[in-house]
């Protein structure tokens, strides 16, 4: 049963950094784009960034359920090297406000839905561009992993990042274990890197990664995250991650180009979902080689 939607307490705050959004912004944010972020966390569990000062003070990470949290945010229980643990997940936007009130502004999904937590549906490859790299090579990078995907039967999605780079997303039927499905991500990382050396690594170390374009596999392990499609980033400027068609990468200036004021007016104009036919794809992953 839902509880009473949430109040927002301090609805004047400034939230952003370089930006003037307030807490009561975030949360009309939010309820603007509901289903459409929702299709993405909803029955999921979590992880949020939390910021109880704005993004000028200290955020930090939060997986673990607590009750402070809101009466609709629910609790499932996950299992842990250490044992059953308290995972956190929303049904509505109702959770989503409740989960504003505390100071979240960012939304990390796990790619396996509560019901079936170690059956992943989806992947992730994460372009995280190394210092002196540009935006055009982001967009040839994502290009090359949504052919690379294709080669092995896949088809995928783009997303900005909110951040400095983008996303390549995949539907996957459910039924491959984390480690099989980490271990073909990092196959496909790592086949890039071999035949592009001078613009793609598959290794975190920095100092390989300068002027080359990271393909971040990591993503797809068990309990692992990335953000979701219309959260908000706790950057300055409030960026949000934005899902786009395949055909609007070239035209963005950037990984930020959408703040929470032109992400909402993209959401509500939107006709079409820039994702369509996601959901409906039934791809298997490729078995190992």
């Amino acid at each position: 049963m839902a509880g009473t939607p949430a109040r927002i307490s301090s609805p004047d705050r400034v939230v952003f950094q370089d930006a003037p959004y307030t807490k009561q912004d975030v949360a009309d944010y939010y309820r603007a784009v509901g289903d459409r972020l929702l299709a993405g966390i909803a029955h999921r569990p979590l992880s949020l960034v939390r910021c109880p000062d704005g993004t000028a003070g200290e955020c930090f990470f939060q997986k673990h359920h607590a009750d402070s949290l809101g009466d609709d945010v629910r609790r499932v229980m996950l299992a842990q090297k250490s044992g059953r643990e308290p995972y956190l997940y929303v049904e509505d936007v109702e959770g989503v406000v409740d989960l504003v009130q505390m100071n979240a502004i960012e939304f990390h999904p796990w790619a396996a839905r509560i019901e079936d937590p170690e059956r992943p549906d989806f992947m992730v490859f994460d372009l995280d561009p190394g210092e002196g790299t540009g935006w055009d090579e982001v967009v040839r990078g994502a290009r090359d992993v949504r052919r690379r995907l294709r080669g092995h039967g896949l088809e995928s999605f783009v997303r900005l990042s909110g951040g400095k780079g983008a996303h390549g997303v995949a539907p996957i039927r459910p039924g491959p274990s984390w480690d099989t499905l980490r271990s073909f991500c990092e196959a496909v990382a790592v086949e890039m890197a071999g035949q592009a050396p001078t613009r793609y690594v598959a290794t975190m170390a920095r100092e390989k990664r300068r002027g080359r374009i990271f393909i971040d596999w990591l993503r797809n392990a068990r309990g692992s995250t990335s953000v979701a499609s219309w959260s908000l980033r706790a950057r300055p400027g409030a960026p949000v991650a934005v899902p786009i068609r395949w055909e609007e990468l070239g035209r963005v200036a950037g990984p930020a180009a959408f703040d929470l004021e032109r992400a909402r007016r993209r959401a509500a104009r939107l006709r079409r979902d820039p994702w369509e036919g996601y959901a409906d794809l039934d791809q298997v992953l490729p078995a190992p080689a």
